[in-house]
């Protein structure tokens, strides 16, 4: 029964895996925006254009949104344990003004006054986070009394923090009859999940190509247990003694079981010819729970692991400097093989995704497009490391034009899911990600 999946975790969701696809190149752009400031005027030119396009924002709107979303997050650390009666969430509105929820409680008073002293917006609420949460475990409970014809069709539910409520994900929406403390959840409908697709045309070559820098965002294929996987590489970053590694996506790697053994797939970097030469073997792989593997770079290809950059294959890099936390609203940009950088805005956060047979926790959902062959890339909040892409409910589409038209017609939108980069690097001591 899917119930007993709500144990592990206070809140849920449902998306489909990331196909894996081709390699697409992109050309050398100029990384400069006239008329913006000088960290603006860093960002690639690629970038640039997704954020103008995808969020409708300047380049310096984009990161003082990203750093408001930062300043959030940390007030929401601490007012978690401080206001716990009152307490009901932080996020950016869609102007990008600082929202704190607050619902009655004998810590009102002094919530409202460590937020605005904070310079953050009070929003009152009728439920607070732990009240929310309390009803996810109610409906944990109720799941285990029901029959698996109805438990099964609930595929999760997530914490609607803007709205101060629930939303339920459910295989057969019409179908679903909620308790009555239940009565006021929005009821969406589970996309399905999809397999990843094989490559058979990973075969290395023998001639040394040119060590040019690799970089987050560009195209890899993996090679394990009889098994091809195109994929885009994630942050690049040190070990605990210092070696240079990349950290993207664990469904990337096809032996998993092998990961850290002299059997352990092998990383290739991929080339508009076919494929190059090997670049390095796959370290540790996690899929449940959180998904992300460390390919640890060959000692002839380590040169190519020494930058902090994320890019558009191919192309201008911006430099990464530092990590972040996600905090609903706040604006993302995700950078892969197959769609280059696309942007939104983080949708939910520390929620439970249900992918098919495997739960991915701790995870953030994204208003982003990603297509095949983008899982394992890059998600950053203004030039901060924020997560590695995951799961899509539109990766099966063939361009995100395509899933934009076909999730409004369903009424729904591209959802991107992710793991968060903290998470990786608390899970895994000495793992740090290259910045400047």
């Amino acid at each position: 029964m899917r119930s007993s999946i709500a144990r592990r975790a206070a809140v849920f969701g449902s998306a489909a895996l990331l196909l894996l696809g081709p390699v697409a190149a992109s050309a050398q752009a100029d990384p400069v925006e006239p008329g913006v400031s000088g960290q603006a005027g860093k960002l690639p030119a690629e970038l640039i254009d997704a954020i103008q396009r995808d969020l409708s924002l300047s380049p310096d709107q984009y990161l003082e949104h990203s750093e408001l979303g930062q300043k959030l997050a940390e007030f929401a650390k601490t007012a978690r344990t401080q206001f716990p009666d009152a307490f009901a969430g932080t996020w950016l509105d869609n102007a990008g003004t600082p929202i704190v929820g607050l619902a009655d409680g004998a810590d009102k008073d002094a919530a409202v006054a460590a937020a605005e002293k904070a310079g953050f917006q009070v929003k009152d609420v009728a439920q607070s986070e732990s009240s929310l949460q309390a009803q996810v475990k109610s409906l944990d409970g109720w799941l285990d009394t029901q029959p698996p014809a109805v438990a099964d069709l609930v595929r999760g539910v997530a914490i609607d923090i803007v709205n101060n409520d629930l939303v339920l994900r459910a295989d057969n929406v019409g179908g679903l009859q909620l308790p009555d403390f239940l009565k006021g959840a929005r009821v969406v409908q589970s996309p399905a999940t999809a397999a990843p697709l094989p490559s058979t045309d990973l075969t290395p070559i023998a001639e040394p190509l040119p060590a040019d820098a690799l970089l987050g965002g560009d195209a890899y294929g993996s090679l394990g247990g009889g098994v091809g996987l195109r994929c885009s590489l994630g942050f690049n970053g040190t070990d605990s003694s210092g070696g240079p590694v990349n950290i993207t996506a664990g469904h990337c790697d096809p032996n998993r079981d092998a990961a850290g053994t002299s059997e352990a797939s092998e990383a290739f970097s991929l080339v508009p010819g076919g494929t190059g030469p090997r670049i390095g073997t796959f370290a540790k792989t996690s899929l449940d729970i959180h998904d992300y593997s460390i390919i640890r770079a060959d000692d002839s290809a380590a040169r190519r692991f020494e930058n902090n950059g994320v890019r558009v294959p191919g192309a201008a890099p911006v430099a990464i400097t530092g990590t972040a936390d996600p905090i609903v609203g706040a604006p993302v940009c995700k950078s892969g093989l197959t769609t280059g950088f696309t942007c939104g805005v983080v949708t939910s956060v520390a929620q439970t995704v249900s992918v098919g047979e495997r739960t991915l926790a701790d995870s953030f959902s994204t208003s982003m497009c990603a297509l095949q062959g983008d899982s394992g890339g890059t998600i950053v909040t203004g030039t901060l490391a924020l997560g590695i892409s995951s799961a899509s409910n539109v990766g099966q589409y063939p361009i995100c034009q395509v899933a934009d038209v076909v999730t409004f017609v369903l009424g729904e939108s591209p959802e991107l899911f992710a793991t968060p980069i903290n998470e990786v690097l608390a899970e895994n001591p000495g793992l740090r990600v290259r910045t400047s």
